[in-house]
């Protein structure tokens, strides 16, 4: 038997953590990454706006490199762990923030209180609903023809991009069923309410479609009945989820999925998918310990019963254990809830997390 070289195994290996010591990093995936949605994935669109729904403060980011950002969470968001797998080597810019070569690789127009109408989350003050972040988008393209060169440039760049969208929380919990500020639960059945609400997100998707889009990812809605708002305002032990609610989101959910097939079957090169974030938050309710979750129903800091009457006031502090607990705040999950969202998201862990294919592959088409 010839012996081993130790020396001809170990350089490869060598060479790899010589690699990462000196930063070196692979290209990313795609070129670009776009995020449209609300609260859940804003990092900072809100911080200069007339609004209730701004989290540029502590202890919001503690864990966080920069510290508070103006995102709804003590670290990362569920598109900020997205962008890492996707190999981006540093965070996607918001839109108030993005300039010059910057929006090559992405801009992020989430905006906290934000929906699918132009109404929902008024009572919060200023936002910018899904139709201001496409006008915001458009005109980053035109930014990004005269980067370019000109339009066929820029379209045949911008088609191999990643577009992320998830919007229709705020639809639910800032309007539907808020009836003290809102009419549309009068109006509205939840089944005709999600169709109102698809009619619209499809319009937008349209236009995104016609300004260069190609590969969306549609996020679904969240058990919004499990949070910790929720549950300390309707429910009877603070323990179980609030049906009506979640039924409402699961008809939206549904509507929504099989939009992606009425997009990738009538509109030519389009990949559209969707990504099941009901089905993985109600995996991680069901079997938290399988997550290193040991609480699900009360935020790691807020008011009142379950911690979710509001979301953090400023400098309060909040829990010690933070990776143990699902949700942040009275709506927002953790770090540690996003990074799961995050992770099934961009490689399916089950058939049902991501139609008809995960954002991984996605990326490679």
């Amino acid at each position: 038997m010839a012996p081993i070289d130790l020396t001809t195994m170990l350089l490869p290996l060598f060479v790899v953590v010589l690699a990462l010591w000196n930063g070196v990093h692979a290209a990313p995936q795609v070129p670009c990454y776009f995020i449209f949605g609300d609260s859940l994935v804003d990092n900072g669109n809100n911080n200069q706006l007339q609004s209730l729904a701004r989290a540029d403060y502590l202890p919001y980011g503690i864990d966080f490199p920069s510290g508070p950002s103006g995102r709804f969470s003590n670290g990362k968001t569920t598109v900020d762990a997205i962008a890492e797998l996707l190999g981006f080597d540093d965070f996607i810019p918001p839109y108030v923030d993005a300039s010059g070569d910057d929006i090559l690789k992405g801009v992020n127009y989430a905006s906290a209180a934000a929906g699918i109408r132009e109404e929902t989350g008024r009572q919060l003050g200023a936002r910018i609903s899904f139709s201001g972040q496409v006008q915001n988008y458009q005109s980053t393209v035109s930014q990004v023809v005269n980067l370019l060169g000109n339009e066929d440039s820029a379209a045949n760049y911008l088609s191999k991009c990643i577009y992320s969208i998830g919007l229709g929380s705020n639809d639910y919990l800032n309007n539907y069923f808020m009836p003290q500020f809102y009419t549309s639960s009068r109006q509205y059945t939840p089944d005709q309410y999600a169709d109102v609400l698809i009619e619209a997100y499809t319009d937008q998707i349209k236009t995104l479609y016609n300004y260069g889009a190609r590969k969306m990812v549609l996020f679904g809605i969240g058990q919004i009945g499990c949070s910790p708002n929720e549950l300390a305002r309707n429910s009877p032990d603070g323990k179980t989820c609030v049906d009506r609610i979640n039924a409402a989101n699961q008809i939206f959910n549904s509507k929504l999925k099989t939009l992606t097939d009425q997009f990738n079957n009538q509109m030519p090169d389009a990949r559209v998918i969707y990504i099941n974030s009901y089905g993985i938050f109600q995996d991680i309710i069901s079997n938290p310990a399988a997550y290193g979750f040991s609480v699900t129903n009360a935020g790691c800091c807020g008011v009142g019963r379950n911690n979710g009457q509001i979301t953090c006031l400023p400098m309060q502090t909040p829990c010690e254990n933070r990776r143990e607990y699902l949700f942040w705040d009275a709506f927002h999950p953790t770090e540690a809830g996003n990074l799961v969202v995050a992770q099934r998201a961009y490689s399916a862990q089950s058939a049902s997390d991501a139609y008809p294919f995960d954002i991984r592959t996605l990326a490679q088409i």
